[in-house]
């Protein structure tokens, strides 16, 4: 009986990123990063042939080029999950990277602001507004929307700047917003966020800004104001705030939503689901960063806690 002829690397790989964007609903920016991950791999050995002594060679080569920790894990769950389907499917009979251990990485703490800081930014926002001309009026009105939404729902900052017009209408409570994987999930709107909205939403119409559908219109290809300028923004504002500009970004406030609704007492479970998680582990990091402001709190407060 003739032996079955191996498939090639290209279409073991693509047969895998099918099952990633039929089953798991992944997006195109998903599978572009798993094809750029496995096209390095699978340039320099066979998919159809590799044991697991050619893996741990090429995460040899990774570590000699360079590569972070954190880069290196990525390709390996790459690999492994390849290996997975390339099992379950019957494309191998074996699972080469089932006992592959990957390098030993600390997971990072994420940034958070006091909630003084962010008092001091929002102060900063709305001092802003207060100049005479109208188009920096506008603008100033702007980045106090961007910045008084972003901080009352957690959203990530593609959501936010992706915002829909009719977001803003006055009887909204709740934002319906459309995360990674294509998850929908109900953000509430705080009565300050709505206002906000609503007063910056006046202002676009005064200056006859107010046909585009996008809730931060911006001349660019996607027609609504990029992530890129609203950092530059934001760390400008902070700047004015008196905070460094590598404390201040979006992703910082979407941080400091979490930490300081936890702070006060938040369900885990509820902050998973306003940040869209779909895994509550990733939401329990913030759980850590209360725990290190605890500690902190008792080494330099307590009585019996040495004094430099």
């Amino acid at each position: 009986m003739a032996r079955r002829p191996r498939a090639s690397n290209e279409t073991l790989i693509e047969l895998f990123l099918d099952m990633l964007a039929a089953e798991r609903g992944a997006s195109e920016n998903t599978l572009d990063a798993y094809r750029r991950d496995l096209a390095d791999f699978s340039a320099g050995a066979s998919v159809a042939e590799a044991d697991s002594d050619a893996l741990r060679a090429y995460l040899g080569r990774l570590a000699k080029r360079g590569l972070a920790p954190a880069s290196v894990a990525r390709r390996l769950s790459a690999i492994r999950q390849l290996y997975r389907f390339l099992y379950s499917e019957g494309h191998r009979s074996d699972d080469p990277a089932a006992a592959i251990e990957g390098p030993k990485r600390g997971r990072s703490l994420p940034k958070v602001l006091s909630v003084k800081q962010v008092d001091d930014l929002l102060a900063q926002a709305r001092e802003g507004m207060k100049v005479e001309a109208k188009p920096e009026r506008l603008r100033a009105a702007r980045l106090n929307c961007l910045l008084e939404v972003l901080y009352a729902t957690g959203l990530r900052v593609s959501e936010l700047v992706a915002l829909p017009e009719a977001a803003a209408r006055r009887d909204q409570r709740m934002l319906v917003i459309r995360g990674k994987g294509g998850r929908e999930r109900l953000v509430p709107l705080n009565d300050q966020a709505k206002r906000t909205m609503t007063d910056y939403l006046a202002l676009r119409a005064e200056a006859k800004l107010d046909k585009s559908k996008w809730l931060f219109p911006s001349f660019g290809e996607s027609g609504h104001l990029s992530r890129q300028h609203f950092a530059r923004e934001l760390k400008a504002l902070g700047g004015a705030a008196g905070l460094k500009a590598s404390q201040v970004s979006p992703h910082v406030l979407r941080h400091a939503f979490a930490s300081h609704l936890l702070q006060n007492g938040a369900d885990l479970r509820v902050v998973q689901t306003l940040l869209g998680h779909a895994d509550i582990s990733t939401t329990q990091i913030y759980t850590h960063v209360l725990e290190e402001r605890l500690k902190s709190l008792v080494r330099d407060l307590h009585p019996l806690s040495e004094k430099p």
